[in-house]
């Protein structure tokens, strides 16, 4: 396997550039460039040399991580540089000429899984807590990439494959005095395992929400004042704002953090009937952002009737808010609900308006502490799962049954990517002490 080599700190000019390498050689590669070995996990001050001259490349701080007490399990190491490009450009040119190569992307990642330093899901909590944009989403990160979600799905394949182990020594080992209860315990823990997994299932798809955004749209009357409200909220001029009717006529978006909460904010074109055909556009895609939104904003103008376009697609959930409460006091209901009162213009309620929009954000995210599903992929494979185990309970022979159980526990093993023949045979030898 090759040793493979990175910049692990931003591109870019910057006071320290962070290079890491791992494989098999990078010991041997360490030592050229720097001389001897540093102690493990200690840094320390070298001169990094031209491996065929004895050019100074830089002064670093250097550490080895020896395996397998590494990242990637292997033998590693890291050289923090002086940022300049010249500098991490001559060290990773040094480093080809030593042997290593420029890694792939995801591959110090994709060793430490193979390594067995780290599940599909910590890996994939990694990829999360890079990308992550507000605090919210790091909590979450975090505990993926800390093993919450392993440990969870760890138990239940543990408990699975007990169930499929008992299933099969109920098959291979009849007339060995084993219960006769055992097949019965088995249907029994199949349906209490199914009941969980459905149970985790049914979350409103709460950790893909906060991974991914949720999606609010604000609706309403031309000049209702939904460009300045999304303004306000943006703190900064993201939308046009006019006197003139129409002037909004396509999607305007914005990234908001509520709450921890990310959250795509959408300034939509006025609803009202126009023969304009961009403008009815506009109007269409407004509708339309609407219904796929997670948090609706339906937005009436105090100084002015509240339009039927607007109250006929109010709806549970919809948050509602009177603005230009500079201009006339808010009415006390809009569409059977308590209007929240705002002046874009002069931010009056703007704080208590965030405050709402923090908490239903927070609401339609589902914030807790658990380790929560947040990828399609884990929705998908324990669907399966939980669909084989209810097969299991439903099988008329016991060798369907297994074989049911068998398919469960290969869908809940591609969550993790653990999963193997001698677990299974580890418990029936384990458990029932077979022809010792």
């Amino acid at each position: 396997m090759h040793t493979i080599f990175a910049l692990a700190s931003g591109a870019g000019r910057a006071a320290i550039a962070v290079i890491r390498l791992s494989g098999p050689d990078t010991g041997a590669i360490l030592q050229r460039l720097a001389g001897r070995l540093p102690a493990p996990r200690q840094a320390s001050l070298r001169r990094l040399r031209q491996p065929d001259s004895d050019e100074v490349l830089d002064e670093a701080l250097v550490l080895w991580f020896p395996a397998p007490r590494s990242y990637t399990g292997e033998d590693a190491a890291e050289l923090h540089l002086h940022g300049g490009r010249a500098v991490v450009d001559g060290v990773g040119a040094a480093l080809i000429a030593l042997g290593a190569r420029p890694a792939e992307p995801g591959e110090f990642t994709r060793r430490a899984f193979l390594n067995n330093r780290l599940d599909l899901t910590a890996a994939e909590g990694i990829a999360d807590l890079i990308d992550a944009e507000t605090a919210a989403q790091r909590r979450q990160a975090l505990r993926q990439a800390g093993g919450a979600l392993a440990r969870r799905y760890a138990g239940w394949a543990d408990r699975l494959t007990r169930l499929l182990a008992h299933q099969e020594a109920a098959i291979e080992f009849a007339e060995d005095g084993l219960p006769n209860s055992l097949e019965a315990e088995v249907r029994a823990g199949s349906a209490a395992l199914a009941a969980e997994i459905a149970g985790h299932l049914a979350d409103g798809q709460r950790g893909e929400r906060l991974r991914e955004g949720l999606w609010a749209a604000i609706i309403g009357a031309p000049n209702a004042g939904k460009s300045s409200l999304l303004n306000a909220l943006a703190g900064r001029e993201a939308a046009i704002v006019s006197a003139r009717a129409g002037t909004t006529r396509d999607v305007v978006e914005v990234r908001l953090d509520l709450g921890g909460v990310p959250v795509l904010l959408a300034d939509t074109a006025g609803l009202r009937e126009t023969e304009d055909e961009i403008e009815a556009e506009g109007v269409r895609r407004a509708r339309r952002r609407a219904e796929e939104a997670d948090l609706v904003i339906a937005v009436f103008a105090a100084d002015a009737p509240p339009d039927a376009t607007t109250l006929g697609l109010l709806a549970p959930g919809t948050l509602v808010v009177a603005n230009k409460t500079d201009l006339a006091p808010a009415p006390a209901t809009i569409g059977g609900e308590v209007p929240l009162p705002v002046s874009a213009a002069t931010g009056q309620g703007l704080p208590a308006l965030q405050e709402a929009l923090a908490a239903a954000a927070a609401q339609r995210a589902w914030l807790s502490e658990e380790a929560v599903l947040t990828r399609p992929r884990h929705r998908a494979a324990l669907a399966e799962a939980a669909a084989w185990l209810e097969e299991a309970g439903r099988a008329p022979l016991p060798e369907i049954a297994a074989e049911a159980l068998r398919a469960g526990l290969r869908a809940l093993g591609r969550l993790t990517g653990r999963i193997g023949v001698e677990q299974v045979l580890d418990v029936v030898f384990g458990d029932f002490c077979i022809g010792k």
